[in-house]
């Protein structure tokens, strides 16, 4: 009696599977939580630099709260170099970008996911090659071909270049690849032919993968620095990564606290960008696999 009494206690005592469920869910949110502060760290303290004078910029210790908000600061940054041109700039070229890419991108990978022809996998192999060259190699001569063209110093020279992506043929390739082709075969019994078909049907059932490609495309031409630094030579043409270097200099010193201003409202664009696609985004990252290669 006493042995059964004793186990009978300890199962009593021991968590239940469900305790043990809410004890690792705990355990990872307490986790990701942490990582989540550390990440946004640097986040935190550029928002509180922005609003800070400068003389409390480098006080120690450091306060992460300014002890007189200066949103002056804004206004100063704004007014240093002719930023409303560089934001024009800037969302013009993002924009024409992320939807010249969507569209070449869309129609590539459509040949190459729903079409029979001869040499296309040889094609698609030699195509997805070149993501593994690096895009300084191809700076000169892309330069070159540029200034052959007269395209410098113009929109051309910052749009045209980068309107095809080869990682983004992959990735919608890879999505248009797990549709039934049932759906094509009855569009085809309709009378649909291979442009509308994908623009009414494999499109709208592609919505996360698209915005996938769109985020990352407007992310990578809203950063850019190098090429429209080789490219640009008249203030009217600069953006706003370019315009970021007025705030430092080696005589001077760099102003920071108008330079994380600046940094702040040049950022805005990209993350009121991504809480508008944040949904479809998670989907397509979750829905892009590697099915069908």
């Amino acid at each position: 009696m006493v042995s059964q009494t004793s186990t009978v206690s300890r199962r009593n005592t021991r968590p239940s599977q469900r305790q043990r469920r809410a004890i690792f869910a705990t355990f990872w949110y307490i986790a990701l939580g942490v990582t989540a502060a550390v990440v946004m760290m640097p986040y935190i303290w550029m928002l509180s630099t922005s609003l800070k004078d400068k003389r409390e910029i480098f006080t120690y210790p450091p306060t992460w709260i300014p002890q007189a908000w200066r949103l002056q600061n804004y206004v100063d940054a704004w007014n240093a170099a002719p930023f409303g041109r560089y934001f024009f700039n800037s969302v013009a070229v993002a924009v024409a970008v992320t939807v010249g890419q969507l569209i070449t991108c869309s129609l590539a990978a459509f040949a190459f996911a729903r079409m029979n022809f001869k040499g296309k996998n040889f094609m698609f192999a030699l195509f997805l090659s070149t993501t593994m060259i690096s895009t300084q190699v191809t700076m000169v001569p892309s330069y070159l071909v540029l200034k052959s063209l007269h395209w410098l110093d113009s929109y051309q020279g910052l749009i045209v270049p980068f309107l095809a992506s080869a990682f983004g043929v992959f990735m919608l390739r890879q999505q248009f690849m797990t549709l039934p082709r049932d759906l094509e075969d009855a569009a085809k019994l309709d009378g649909c032919g291979r442009l509308r078909f994908l623009w009414e049907i494999v499109l709208p059932l592609s919505k996360p993968v698209l915005a996938s490609q769109a985020l990352f495309a407007f992310m990578g031409n809203w950063n850019s620095y190098l090429w429209p630094l080789i490219v640009t030579t008249s203030k009217n043409m600069r953006t706003l990564q370019i315009g970021l270097r007025y705030f430092v200099s080696q005589e001077g010193g760099t102003q920071w606290g108008l330079f994380m201003a600046a940094t702040v409202f040049v950022s805005l664009p990209v993350v009121i960008f991504y809480f508008i696609i944040q949904k479809s985004f998670v989907e397509g990252i979750a829905a892009t696999g590697l099915k069908g290669v």
